[in-house]
């Protein structure tokens, strides 16, 4: 159903306007930071994640809905220990051909109310389980829509498409990043922030900021300034964006918290000055990174032999980079990305995993250690959970109709996907989870 509609604003918001501290639940079932740790319930709160972002997709009660689906998901999760899923909130009807279908967002004020429903149903069963949510509100790239639709909705230029060779990726990464300058845009992206976060949930008869299943709202999907070409030029309106969307979202929700959503070092134009000074602003509260071996060319699945030592290799390095640059920060930091493709790059399911398998024990390896001596570190989320979702076509890429899997419309169904019979990496993950748990009955939080 599409619905065009007003902004509705509950009635004690607006009572309560230039009051946010009036909103604030004395709860400490909400996640906080405590100097460089999570903290629940008076303990640490130290997770095993994954990314989940079609989570609301599965929730809707129509096309492509299946909650049946949605149930045996996270029910799977919970089994293995699965206690945090990082979730997409919004999606915007893009130009680009390789985007989600259909959306959340059709045009300006036009809403798909039954993704909205899903979004709803999805934070409910996730409450049944004590699963926690980290909630991005907007995207970089191209496949989900994100701030190049709301670009071409408010007239900022032609239109830059990343697949048109006559555009390609460097104009597109530009495009997208004017968003961060453009008034009508923000304007409206706000008024949609504030539509989510103060969304009564009908299944939990919650405002979404006063659920304690949110552990934080993220600004975007892997912000950047831009190009490296173009994208230093743009660092002053970057710096502005996060600091005054994030202080928005804490004045209408003052209980959850607030991070970026950035890739790290890769994502700030190759320089720690840039990232650090894209997370110093105190209304966000702990620091992400991202780490992507394939996509930074360190590893080819091809190439196993000859590429797997020097991947793993920098993905340490990077990782133990960001945990230096959280302690300059004094803040948690989240490894909320990380993936590797099967063998061989083959994206069927039943085909070995041995690359992966090895890469993720080596990781999660470093962050328990890591976690354990009292690093900033809290938790990763991986890249990403299909369970049962399989891909479709003999191209394997996403078309409308097609089940869901981790991998979205523009990368080949398959290519980082953990199903549901990846049976050792699944226990790979089950035996970092346990040792995770226990690391939150420690007590260093109160020294």
């Amino acid at each position: 159903m599409l619905k065009k509609e007003l902004f509705a604003v509950p009635a004690l918001f607006i009572l309560f306007q230039g009051c946010s501290s009036m909103l604030i639940r004395e709860n400490n079932s909400f996640i906080k930071v405590k100097n460089t740790h999570l903290e629940l319930n008076g303990k640490p709160y130290y997770f095993t994640g994954t990314n989940f972002w079609y989570g609301y997709y599965l929730g809707s009660q129509t096309n492509p809905g299946s909650r049946e689906r949605l149930i045996r998901e996270l029910d799977n999760l919970q089994s293995i220990g699965i206690t945090n899923l990082r979730i997409l909130a919004s999606s915007e009807d893009s130009y680009i051909q390789k985007s989600l279908k259909p959306t959340i967002q059709y045009e300006p004020d036009v809403f798909n109310d039954e993704l909205l429903d899903g979004l709803d149903f999805l934070m409910a069963e996730m409450k049944k389980r004590d699963m926690h949510a980290v909630i991005y509100l907007n995207n970089y790239w191209e496949w989900s829509g994100g701030m190049a639709v709301y670009n071409k909705w408010f007239n900022n230029g032609k239109v830059m498409d990343p697949y048109n060779p006559e555009h390609g990726w460097v104009a597109f990464m530009d495009y997208t990043a004017s968003f961060y300058k453009n008034e009508k845009a923000n304007e409206y992206f706000r008024k949609y922030i504030k539509k989510i976060v103060t969304r009564k949930n009908p299944y939990t008869e919650q405002f979404y900021f006063e659920d304690t299943t949110i552990m934080a709202w993220e600004l975007a999907n892997e912000p950047r300034a831009g190009s490296l070409n173009n994208g230093f030029a743009n660092l002053d309106n970057y710096y502005k964006w996060i600091d005054e969307t994030a202080k928005y979202i804490h004045s209408i929700d003052p209980n959850h918290l607030i991070t970026t959503g950035s890739e790290g070092v890769i994502g700030s134009l190759l320089r720690e000055d840039i990232f650090l000074k894209a997370h110093e602003s105190k209304y966000i509260n702990y620091v992400t990174f991202h780490l992507w071996a394939k996509n930074w060319n360190w590893f080819n699945a091809k190439k196993i032999d000859e590429t797997y030592v020097t991947a793993e290799k920098n993905a340490v390095d990077y990782f133990n980079r960001h945990m230096i640059l959280s302690r300059k920060l004094n803040k948690p930091i989240i490894l909320e990305e990380f993936g590797l493709p099967r063998d061989n790059e083959n994206y069927n399911p039943g085909t070995p995993t041995s690359a992966r398998d090895k890469y993720y024990e080596k990781l999660l390896s470093v962050v328990y250690d890591s976690s354990a001596a009292e690093a900033p570190i809290a938790g990763t989320n991986f890249w990403a959970w299909t369970g049962e979702g399989r891909g479709k076509n003999d191209d394997n890429f996403w078309r409308v109709g097609d089940p869901f899997t981790g991998d979205p419309p523009h990368e080949p169904q398959g290519i980082n996907s953990v199903y549901d019979t990846d049976f050792t990496t699944i226990n790979i993950l089950k035996d970092h989870a346990a040792k995770m748990i226990i690391l939150n009955e420690k007590s260093f939080l109160n020294k």
